[in-house]
């Protein structure tokens, strides 16, 4: 989009703005040119960035009143089925759900539907709000807070866990407030597994927000470089790739000539499988005496956070590590020609070998396949060195010359990640260099039906005296295709 394009350019202009600043200077003549240039490109992206958010938000309000009209349609469609008044259920924004539930209530309570109505249920908006409350006591707010959140920001769990009660159990409000914490506790744990009970149906809704919210929000890379895949079950799975190259050529067909039959080649890739990884966590007596409101908004999701770290971790692992893959032989190796032969830092010179190499790789059936650059994998501390690279127009050849910098604004994505200096350690450290995903499958991530965040659920823990909960995530991580990548031995960092 030229939204993000736009974008892109104000952070480069930002970050030739800031390494100035940082360095105590006024921007360099070539700093200024490329400011300036990047300013002309921004200014000529601005009509069409204008017009692609017009156009967005005409398609958005299109798709509104579509969407409303086929809502009064089926609702009109089910009243005359009944013999209901549609009139009210439009008007107050009731869904097709709703409706069918309402009058399906009706006939069994008064066998007629013309007296149906659909209220809104205050239970429900009560423990909407008091979630969103909890979570936005941790700083985070989300997009749409519930009605009512914010006027319940300052309720601490004692006082929910009285409102609770005092909605469903009936219990007089002022016996509650006089309860000691350590009874109201205990009223609340016999509630704790009741599925429509509503202090841990808030809890519940407060952990998922903060969840996804912190999962969505950690900085991780290796989205930048994998391929995201899904299972449905655990069981070890054999794909199947379709590789041009694989069949034969297409054949000449003269004028009323016959078609000859061909065969495919079928490359069997990896097995790939699914694994369980989870932990258990629980929330004290002592934390909900003490009104310890942060452990909800903000436990659950570091151990959301961790999962997301983990994958990143273990995808990192992988490429550092160079272990055996499906075929029998390392990852990176002469063989598979994805192996640089002279290590360095990453160097005009080496980035283009690098990209040589992947452009050079041949499908399991000899046939060339020009796989494009799309990523470099690489240490913190190379990421200031790449911008260089990236953004300078012009380069020093051999004889001391300035030439064309072939690598000026390439649109190779740069990810720079901690873990490559973590694995590495006082020791050399390698760097990549990965293709793009619609050319090569390269590493895929997968997570049983898609589902990326971790699930969590109130677990009964003998001999915990507290609220538990168990969280796990399915994930599995493969190697599909090492063409998909290409190392550099890389050297030694430097270190202060």
């Amino acid at each position: 989009m030229k939204k993000k394009q736009m974008q892109l350019l104000i952070e480069r202009q930002q970050a030739i703005v800031t390494a100035a600043r940082e360095a105590g200077r006024d921007m360099t003549d070539e700093e200024q040119r490329n400011f300036d240039d990047l300013q002309g490109q921004i200014n000529t992206l601005r009509p069409e960035v204008a017009a692609e958010e017009e156009q967005a938000a005409s398609a958005a309000r299109a798709a509104a009143v579509k969407a409303e009209r086929e809502r009064t349609v089926q609702i009109n469609t089910i009243c005359r089925q009944f013999g209901a008044d549609p009139s009210k259920f439009i008007s107050d924004g009731s869904t097709v759900d709703q409706v069918r539930e309402a009058i399906m209530n009706d006939m069994v309570e008064n066998g007629a539907p013309s007296s149906v109505h659909v209220q809104r249920d205050e239970g429900d908006k009560f423990r909407s709000a008091a979630a969103d409350a909890i979570v936005m006591r941790s700083g985070y707010t989300p997009e749409h807070p519930a009605d009512g959140a914010e006027d319940m920001r300052g309720l601490s769990l004692r006082d929910l866990a009285i409102e609770c009660q005092s909605r469903e159990h009936g219990a007089e409000m002022g016996s509650l407030l006089r309860m000691a914490p350590s009874d109201l506790y205990d009223n609340i744990c016999r509630d704790f597994y009741n599925p429509s009970a509503a202090f841990p149906a808030i809890m519940d809704t407060a952990i998922k927000k903060s969840i996804v919210h912190i999962y969505n929000s950690v900085g991780t890379t290796f989205q930048m470089f994998t391929r995201k895949g899904q299972l449905h079950d655990f069981k070890r799975t054999d794909g199947h790739n379709y590789l041009i190259g694989g069949v034969g050529d297409l054949l000449l067909v003269p004028e009323n000539g016959e078609l000859k039959a061909d065969t495919h080649d079928e490359q069997t890739l990896p097995q790939r499988q699914l694994k369980t990884y989870g932990r258990q966590f629980s929330m004290s007596r002592q934390a909900f005496i003490n009104d310890d409101i942060g452990f909800i908004s903000e436990v659950p999701g570091m151990y959301a956070a961790k999962a997301k770290r983990q994958i990143n971790k273990a995808v990192y692992g992988i490429l550092y590590a160079n272990g055996t893959i499906y075929d029998g032989k390392t990852l990176f190796n002469a063989e598979h020609k994805n192996l640089m032969g002279t290590a360095s830092a990453p160097t005009n010179a080496s980035i283009q070998a690098m990209i040589q190499k992947l452009q050079l790789q041949q499908d399991p059936f000899g046939e060339q396949i020009m796989i494009a650059p799309d990523a470099i994998i690489v240490p913190v501390g190379y990421g200031f060195l790449l911008q260089t690279i990236f953004e300078s127009q012009t380069i020093n050849t051999a004889d001391n010359q300035q030439a064309a910098n072939p690598l000026y604004k390439s649109k190779i994505r740069v990810a720079e990640d901690a873990v490559l200096n973590g694995l590495a350690g006082t020791g050399t450290c390698p760097w990549f260099m990965s293709g793009a995903q619609s050319d090569v499958m390269g590493i895929e991530v997968d997570y049983l039906n898609g589902q990326e965040t971790p699930t969590f659920r109130r677990s009964e823990a003998s001999g915990q005296l507290g609220f538990v909960w168990d969280i796990y995530l399915d994930w599995g991580i493969t190697v599909m295709d090492y063409r998909g990548f290409v190392k550099n031995p890389g050297v030694k960092l430097a270190t202060e």
